[in-house]
C-alpha cells in the first residue's frame, strides 16, 4: 500500500520548480539570521567598544538592510507555498471522493467519507502547508545562525551544536509515541462521527421507540472515549517542553560559563553578545517552532494522511482479473436466485429467497406497497446493494463479479431523483454513451416526444444548472440519457414520479418499443395495465403473472389496485397458475 512518505515525496517532486523558488526566497528570508550575531559583534567590538559610535551605527545598518531582505523573502515563499499545496489537496479530494462512490457502488456505504472529505483533508492540507513551512523556516534559520557561529568563532559553534542535537534526539525519539496517541485521536473522531450520523438520522425512530436515553448514553460513551484520548495526547507537551530545554536554553547557561575561556581565547565581548544572539533570535525560535509544529501540525499530518491512504487505496492497487465474458444471448436479462436482503443483521427481511427469471425483451413492472421492498429490488439488479444470500446475474454474468464499467454495459438504472450536473445539455445526455452523434440524439428525442424540451432548455450546447430545472424536466433529461445508453436492460425506479399520467404513458410505451428489456417500478398502478408481466410484492410472497392473471389470482393484487377489500388481517395466498399456463404470456 501506497505509505505516507511516499505520497509526500511524490507530490514534493511533482512541484520541484516551485520548491527550487520556494529555497531561493527561503535564504533570502535566512538573512538576517545568518548575519544578525557577526554584525552585532562587528557593531560592539569594532565599534562602540572601540570609540567609533559612526561604525558602530554603519553594522547595524547593514543588519537593518539585510532584515528589509529577509521580509521580501518572506512575502514571497508565502505567496508561493499555495501552489505546492493545492495542487496536493486537489489529488486528495480525487482519492477520497473515487474511494466513496465507488465504495458506495460496490455496496460499501461509508459515513465516515462525509469527515474525511470536509474535515480530514482539509485538515491534510492545512498541516501540509505549516508542516512545509515549519521544517524550511528551521532548516534555513538553523543552517544559518550555526554558519554565522561557525564564521564567529569555531569553538562557540561547537558548544551550542552539541545541545541542539541531543535536543533534536529526545524529540525524535518521542515522535513513535505522539504518533500512535495522535492515531487514536483521528480514530475516536471518526467513530463519533460515525455514531452522530447514524443517531442523527436515526432520531425519528429514536424517539418513537423511546431509545433516546440509550442513544444518547452511546454517544456520550464516543464523545467521552475522544476526550480520553485528547488527554493522552495533550501530555506530550512534557516531551516538547523537555526538548525545547535541552535544545533551546541549555545552549545559553553554556556559552555564558565558557565567556571566560572564550575571552581568553581572544574573543571580544561583542563576540560573545553575536553567540547569544544567534542562540536566542535564531536557534531557540527556529526549534521551537519546530517541535510545536511537528508536534502539532506533524502528527496530524502523518496520521490523517495514513488513514485516508489506508481507506481509499487507488484503484491500481487492486490486483487485476480477467474480465467477464460477453453476455450470454441464451441466457435471461435478469436472473435471481434465492436472493435475500435486509438492512441490518437483526432486521426482517425485505427480501426473501426470492427468484425470479427476466428474458431478453420482457417488459417486467414491479408492484406492492409503499416500503415493501421494489426499490431494494431494483438496486440489487443494477448492483448498487448486495445480497446477503443467493445470487444475482445479467445476460447470464453474476453482478458480485463484474465491475462498475462492465455494469455500465449491460444495465442502466434510472432512480426516483434523477441526476443531472452542470454541464452542457449534450454533457447530461451522452456521458453513458460519449460516442452517439447529434442526429441519434435528436431521433430518440422525437420518439419520446422531448424534442420540446431540448428546445426550452437551449439546445445541446447550453450549460444546465441542476438547480435551474424543475423536477419532472430532470426526469426527462435523465430518461432520454438512458435511452442513448448501451445497455441492454433499463430499470426506471419510479423514474416519472414528477410527470402527468399521460407523459408518463407515453414515455414507458416507447421505452417498451426500445430493443432490449425494461423493468418498472411502478409510481402509479396504470403501469402495470402497460406491462407484459407484473411481479407483486406483498412482504410474504412474490407473484409473477400477467395483470389480468394477477386479478383472478390475488386478493391482495385486487386490494391493491382497488378491485377488492381486503376481508381478513391475514393476507390471503394467491391461488396457483392453472395447469399448462404461462405468466410471460401476453395479457
Amino acid at each position: 500500500m501506497t505509505t505516507v512518505g511516499q505520497v509526500t515525496l511524490a507530490a514534493l517532486r511533482a512541484r520541484r520548480g516551485e520548491l527550487w523558488r520556494l529555497a531561493g526566497w527561503s535564504l533570502a528570508e535566512a538573512l538576517p539570521a545568518l548575519l544578525a550575531g557577526l554584525l552585532t559583534a562587528r557593531a560592539i567590538d569594532h565599534g562602540f567598544l572601540a570609540g567609533r559610535p559612526g561604525a558602530g551605527l554603519l553594522w547595524l545598518g547593514l543588519l537593518a538592510l539585510a532584515v528589509l531582505v529577509g521580509a521580501a523573502g518572506t512575502h514571497r515563499a508565502y505567496a508561493l507555498l499555495g501552489a505546492v499545496v493545492e495542487p496536493f489537496r486537489d489529488d486528495l479530494l480525487r482519492r477520497v471522493v473515487t474511494g466513496a462512490v465507488a465504495g458506495a457502488t460496490a455496496g460499501r456505504g461509508d459515513d465516515a467519507a462525509v469527515a474525511r472529505l470536509t474535515h480530514q483533508v482539509e485538515m491534510v492540507r492545512d498541516t501540509y502547508a505549516g508542516l512545509l513551512m515549519v521544517v524550511r523556516g528551521f532548516l534555513f534559520a538553523t543552517g544559518a545562525a550555526l554558519v554565522g557561529l561557525f564564521s564567529l568563532a569555531a569553538p562557540v559553534g561547537l558548544l551550542v551544536a552539541g545541545p541542539v542535537l541531543a535536543g533534536l534526539g529526545l524529540f525524535a525519539a518521542a515522535l513513535p509515541a505522539m504518533i500512535a496517541r495522535q492515531r487514536q485521536y483521528v480514530l475516536a473522531g471518526e467513530d463519533l462521527g460515525r455514531a452522530a450520523v447514524t443517531a442523527v438520522t436515526g432520531h425519528r425512530d429514536v424517539t418513537a421507540s423511546g431509545a433516546r436515553d440509550r442513544v444518547t448514553r452511546w454517544v456520550g460513551e464516543h464523545i467521552d472515549r475522544q476526550a480520553r484520548v485528547e488527554r493522552r495526547l495533550a501530555t506530550m507537551a512534557v516531551t516538547r517542553g523537555l526538548t525545547l530545554a535541552v535544545g533551546g536554553w541549555l545552549p545559553v547557561p553554556v556559552v555564558l560559563l565558557a565567556t571566560g575561556w572564550l575571552v581568553r581565547q581572544g574573543l571580544g565581548p561583542g563576540a560573545v553578545l553575536g553567540a547569544l544572539v544567534y542562540v536566542v533570535h535564531g536557534v531557540q525560535p527556529a526549534l521551537h517552532t519546530l517541535v510545536h509544529g511537528v508536534a502539532a501540525g506533524g502528527l496530524r499530518f502523518a496520521v490523517t494522511l495514513d488513514r485516508l491512504l489506508r481507506t481509499h487505496a487507488p484503484a491500481a492497487s487492486i490486483i487485476p482479473r480477467a474480465p467477464l465474458p460477453p453476455a450470454d444471448p441464451a441466457a435471461p436479462a435478469l436472473s435471481l436466485r434465492g436472493v435475500s436482503f435486509r438492512y441490518g443483521p437483526h432486521a426482517e427481511p425485505v427480501l426473501d429467497r426470492l427468484d425470479l427469471d427476466v428474458p431478453v425483451g420482457d417488459h417486467l413492472v414491479i408492484v406492492g406497497a409503499s416500503g415493501i421492498g421494489k426499490s431494494t429490488l431494483a438496486a440489487l439488479i443494477a448492483g448498487v446493494l448486495r445480497p446477503q444470500a443467493g445470487t444475482v446475474h445479467l445476460g447470464g454474468a453474476p453482478v458480485a463479479e463484474s465491475t462498475p464499467a462492465e455494469l455500465a454495459t449491460r444495465r442502466v438504472l434510472i432512480p426516483q431523483e434523477a441526476y443531472v450536473f452542470t454541464g452542457t445539455l449534450r454533457e447530461n445526455l451522452t456521458y453513458l454513451n460519449p460516442d452517439v452523434p447529434d442526429s441519434a440524439i435528436s431521433a430518440a428525442a422525437e420518439r419520446l416526444g422531448l424534442t420540446g424540451l431540448l428546445v426550452r432548455l437551449g439546445g445541446y450546447d447550453a450549460t444546465l444548472c441542476p438547480t435551474d430545472l424543475s423536477a419532472g424536466e430532470r426526469q426527462q433529461v435523465a430518461l432520454l440519457r438512458a435511452w442513448l445508453a448501451t445497455a441492454g436492460l433499463v430499470i426506471l425506479d419510479e423514474a416519472t414520479c414528477h410527470l402527468d399520467p399521460a407523459t408518463e404513458a407515453r414515455l414507458e410505451e416507447a421505452f417498451a418499443d426500445r430493443p432490449g428489456t425494461l423493468v418498472v417500478i411502478a409510481h402509479r398502478l396504470s403501469s402495470a395495465l402497460r406491462a407484459r408481466r407484473v411481479l407483486l410484492l406483498d412482504g410474504r410472497t412474490a407473484v409473477v403473472d400477467t395483470h389480468r392473471g394477477l386479478l383472478a389470482r390475488c386478493p391482495a393484487y385486487r386490494e391493491l389496485v382497488g378491485y377488492g377489500v381486503r376481508s381478513s388481517p391475514t393476507p390471503e395466498r394467491c391461488a396457483p397458475l392453472p395447469a399448462g399456463s404461462a405468466p410471460w404470456s401476453s395479457p
